[in-house]
């Protein structure tokens, strides 16, 4: 095992222990399982009654539990945390459910010939739709828009221009969209 694999395993176990806590103050029941996911450490909550509550809407409760857990890893660690968070399968529902939108819209591309646009989408639901959209012949997509009506269009690929040089608000260190502010912009480290 490398120290990098070391350090997101002990994230994992940080942050497992502020969420018991933090279940423990609403008097929720959860297991919490840890994996290493890629490059980040990965925790997810299932089993209780009530998680569905720590979810929210859109999933907006559990990006700021999110955000919590990663700032109480910080604090313990001194070093800014990436850790995923799904709570009651909320996340990995999302990404099955984008998913079969990128096809969805992909199938409308090839029926119509014409560029199809969808939904205003946060940088991770975007990039798991790109992602989506990346293992499907005959289609590309590109993110069109400013801060909150920032969404995806997907084009016939030969329609697209291939001189735009295509860049989204995502990158490779944060798909799930954390440093994401206001003005479309990431912090950078």
């Amino acid at each position: 095992m490398t120290s990098r694999q070391q350090k997101l395993i002990d994230e994992g176990e940080i942050a497992a222990d502020y969420l018991e806590a933090f279940l423990d103050i609403l008097d929720f029941d959860g297991d919490i399982d840890l994996d290493v996911e890629g490059d980040r450490a990965s925790v997810a909550i299932d089993g209780g009654d009530q998680l569905y509550k720590l979810s929210g809407k859109d999933g907006n409760v559990l990006e700021a539990v999110q955000t919590l857990t990663r700032l109480a890893v910080q604090q313990n660690t001194g070093e800014r945390s990436r850790l995923m968070l799904d709570i009651d399968g909320w996340r990995a529902g999302r990404k099955e459910t984008l998913r079969g939108l990128a096809e969805e819209g992909a199938r409308r591309v090839f029926d119509l010939g014409t560029p199809v646009e969808l939904e205003p989408m946060t940088p991770f639901e975007r990039k798991v739709v790109h992602d989506a959209i990346a293992e499907i012949e005959g289609v590309v997509t590109e993110s069109s828009g400013e801060g909150k009506n920032r969404h995806v269009v997907i084009f016939p690929d030969d329609e697209y221009d291939d001189d735009d040089d295509y860049e989204d608000d995502y990158d490779d260190d944060d798909v799930d969209g954390d440093d994401y502010d206001d003005d479309d912009n990431y912090d950078e480290d």
